[in-house]
């Protein structure tokens, strides 16, 4: 039942900066930390005060796929390259700008995190990320640290009215609840297809034993598209944010009245029998800290969206001319993309890209 959202590829960039911890993709470095030399490669774009060379947006992109495998194909993409050397622009400038109590806070902020993944990934696997696409550990310490500092700047300007306020508007995500249900998907146990008709026909078939007194758990194992770990565990997720929920089932797990077995829901999955058998709704003061910062990392990750959609293409950006892809025969695969006044990088940043999923464990339902 996770999310499977729509997302534009800037949202998609932002939120990934909000979570660096297991995926950071963000602007890197006008030098390669530990390699000696000038870069001589063609310029491929200006902004106000800087310039943005071959090298450094190969560069980039070579940290994005150490850190996102799966975005090679994205990479390959005339638009997204336009996005992605936007957002370096992005982060160059706005470290270019900040102070030194920011740059040494996101410096603190850059190397803790360091280690964190270091510890998360281990050491082994954490080389062989960057060796993957020929990165030092240098060169990755000064991506990060630029991320940072921009990050920090911007959540400078956050107040707690800010937070509260945010936190109000969006509090349904922070709603948690036990939620037992069977899913008639539509494709049955060994795999064959059927029709949206069938699967509401055995739902309702399903809900009628429910009502009459059958047990849950038992029809869960009969009748339950879901993954097995769910069935397994008698089609219950306990205390599980709502807001990772794909929004029909978020919608009934907020709405339902407890301990009562709902009409069937609809999701792209199939049809569920529901039963809400808890929900707690979280206040304000009873946020963590960690929850705080998160929203406080995302009301940032929002200014900086705003920036890159604004100020940053109206007046900063120069000229973007992006060297034409390079496929793996050494053919070019797409356009260039031409050279590009300030404010016109040509970016479609309301370009949609599918499987971003939800948080939680994953399941049938999920993919």
């Amino acid at each position: 039942m996770f999310q499977s959202k729509k997302r534009s590829w800037k949202t998609l960039m932002i939120a990934l900066v909000a979570v660096l911890a297991f995926s950071v993709m963000a602007g890197c470095g006008k030098k390669e930390a530990g390699t000696e030399g000038k870069d001589t490669s063609k310029v491929i774009a200006t902004y106000e005060g800087g310039e943005i060379t071959e090298n450094e947006f190969d560069l980039e992109q070579r940290m994005v796929l150490a850190l996102q495998p799966q975005m090679e194909q994205l990479i390959q993409m005339e638009d997204f390259r336009e996005f992605l050397i936007k957002q370096e622009i992005a982060y160059e400038y706005l470290e270019g700008k900040a102070d030194k109590k920011t740059k040494n806070a996101g410096k603190k902020k850059a190397e803790d995190q360091l280690k964190e993944m270091k510890a998360a990934y281990g050491e082994d696997s954490f080389k062989q990320m960057l060796d993957s696409q020929k990165l030092t550990e240098a060169q990755f310490a000064s991506y990060m640290t630029r991320i940072f500092t921009v990050m920090e700047g911007e959540q400078q300007e956050i107040t707690e009215d800010d937070v509260k306020k945010e936190f109000d508007a969006t509090k349904d995500n922070y709603t948690t609840a036990s939620v037992r249900h069977i899913l008639i998907g539509l494709t049955d146990k060994e795999g064959k297809e059927r029709s949206k008709e069938a699967a509401l026909k055995l739902a309702n078939e399903v809900k009628a034993k429910l009502d009459k007194g059958e047990d849950f758990a038992k029809l869960v194992k009969e009748y339950s598209s879901d993954g097995q770990q769910n069935i397994d565990n008698g089609g219950l997720y306990a205390d599980a944010l709502v807001n990772q929920w794909v929004p029909e089932f978020k919608e009934a797990a907020l709405t339902q009245p407890l301990n009562e077995i709902g009409e069937p829901v609809e999701t792209q999955f199939g049809y569920h029998i529901v039963r809400v058998e808890a929900r707690t709704e979280k206040t304000y003061d009873a946020l963590s800290e960690q929850e705080k910062e998160m929203i406080k990392t995302n009301l940032a990750s929002n200014k900086l969206d705003e920036f890159m959609a604004g100020d940053l293409e109206k007046n900063i950006i120069k000229t973007v001319e992006l060297p034409p892809v390079k496929t793996d025969e050494g053919t070019d695969a797409g356009t260039n993309a031409g050279n590009k006044g300030s404010g016109s990088t040509g970016t479609d940043t309301d370009g949609a890209t599918d499987g971003v999923d939800g948080e939680g464990n994953s399941s049938n339902a999920g993919k």
